[in-house]
């Protein structure tokens, strides 16, 4: 099945989807292989190899800790926060790893831990920055079973040698989609020949593998997510973790918006829209439970610019529950399928391209979904995307630390500002713009080509080295 909305948003924990979800979810691919070879019972010796940019900021990141909780059998989606603390506790007591313990059956017993793994930040494998290899072996030294992947954004992953089998699988799968596109291009010559909306054309595909009751009902379990990701950020005071000091910011700002706005008056949208984007990103800056949105580091980008939809677009005031549930849902479908556009022609891994795929697809997602709900025609719709992305062109990926913190939980906020603008902008016009979306995405994958390494996810460069952390 080729990349669909419920690939894009999934849920997981943070602070990253590309260091966090996607080495986990591998660690747990290759403890399960370990498991299924009928091997586990030999196996003695580990060995995690970490390399480029999964080793440059690796511990800010959270990428050791979550590939210790994957070589368990625990998936990101699956995992509770109370089992991520209950686990790495453990571990971190005993210095015991239980490999594929989390599942049927058991696992083995290994003395492992977070400074077992061999980091090498200046070596880059071929396919991707984020790579990284699994080995064990047993009692003599004998290899029993290895494996290299790649976490290549959005809690994707790739195994090495696969990539060309993985991209014939995605054209294959294509085909079988009712109404397929690549580029922005397609999508729009699609909703013409149709005489559907984008998150209609979306829908059509989505139908393939779920049925509607399914679809609506896995979006608005999402949104869900977002919510209660909300919740309990607003109920946690005090520093995030990581060493820079940063305090949550959320928890203060909502007390004095609920004194200061008691009835959601319109000249308060922006502080609003700010706290839910600040929210969520302090729960992922500390670990806690997030839906990537395309990624961990943008996840609080689309409920921000959601939350404005609707509460703050018009009409909203006198909406039924059900007129909020399918704003939800088709938000969510008109975003997914401008996510689909750039995992297909660019990156949303900012540690390929930079921020600008990560924080600049999220704000351009957002704003098309916003266009949609608010009546955008289908150009209108890929003009707000277009216009959310050329204003994140060259955006670096530098954060203080290696945490994701500053600038990234600010930036969310930021960005979505810049897609309800954009979203605003494109229904100011009547669809027609200079520049297209296919452009400007095929811009921001050259940018990300030639942007030097240090503003790519690896602390050595911008305000990673710029700004003392203590």
């Amino acid at each position: 099945m080729a990349v669909g909305v419920f690939d894009l948003f999934s849920i997981g924990i943070g602070p990253s989807s590309s260091h966090t979800v996607g080495p986990m979810r591998a660690a747990a691919v290759f403890a399960e292989e370990v498991k299924a070879a009928g091997v586990l019972d030999k196996v003695a010796g580990l060995r995690v190899d970490l390399y480029g940019s999964l080793a440059a900021t690796g511990h800010g990141h959270g990428t050791m800790t979550a590939i210790l909780l994957g070589l368990e059998g625990f998936h990101p989606e699956k995992i509770l926060p109370v089992e991520v603390e209950q686990r790495l506790a453990a571990i971190a007591e005993t210095g015991m790893l239980q490999l594929a313990g989390a599942g049927e059956g058991g696992g083995v017993q290994l003395p492992y831990g977070v400074k077992d793994m061999v980091l090498r930040p200046l070596t880059i494998l071929p396919r991707h920055t984020n790579g990284m290899t699994f080995t064990v072996s047993d009692k003599d030294g004998a290899e029993l079973h290895k494996a290299t992947f790649f976490s290549v954004g959005g809690g994707f992953i790739v195994r090495e040698g696969e990539e060309d089998a993985a991209l014939k699988e995605l054209d294959e799968s294509k085909k079988e989609l009712p109404l397929p596109f690549r580029t922005a291009a397609e999508l729009l010559g699609r909703c013409q020949s149709k005489g559907l909306s984008i998150g209609e054309i979306m829908f059509v595909n989505e139908r393939v593998s779920r049925t509607e009751e399914e679809i609506r009902e896995g979006l608005l379990h999402i949104y869900s997510v977002m919510e209660e990701c909300v919740e309990v950020s607003l109920k946690r005071e005090g520093l995030l973790p990581g060493g820079l000091k940063v305090r949550r910011r959320a928890p203060d700002w909502h007390e004095r918006l609920l004194k200061e706005d008691k009835d959601r008056d319109p000249k308060y949208w922006q502080e609003w829209v700010n706290l839910i984007a600040l929210a969520v990103n302090e729960e992922n800056a500390s670990g806690g439970r997030v839906v990537t949105a395309p990624t961990n580091g943008a996840a609080g980008i689309i409920p921000a610019v959601l939350y404005y939809a609707l509460h703050f677009a018009p009409g909203m005031d006198k909406a039924t529950q059900e007129d909020r549930d399918d704003v939800v849902v088709k938000f969510l479908l008109t975003a997914g399928a401008i996510g689909v556009l750039y995992k297909e022609q660019a990156s949303i891994s900012g540690a390929e391209v930079g921020c600008q795929g990560e924080v600049g697809s999220a704000s351009s997602m957002a704003a098309a979904g916003l266009a949609e709900v608010m009546g955008g025609t289908p150009q209108q719709v890929e003009n707000a995307a277009e216009i959310a992305m050329e204003h994140n062109l060259g955006l670096t990926c530098d954060p203080i630390g290696g945490l994701v913190q500053i600038p990234c939980i600010e930036r969310n906020a930021i960005a979505a500002a810049k897609a309800i603008n954009a979203a605003k902008m494109a229904l100011w016009g009547d669809g027609t713009h200079r520049v297209s979306l296919d452009e400007v995405i095929v811009t921001m994958r050259e940018t990300g080509r030639d942007m030097s390494s240090k503003y790519k996810e690896t602390a050595m460069g911008g305000l990673a080295v710029n700004v003392v952390e203590c």
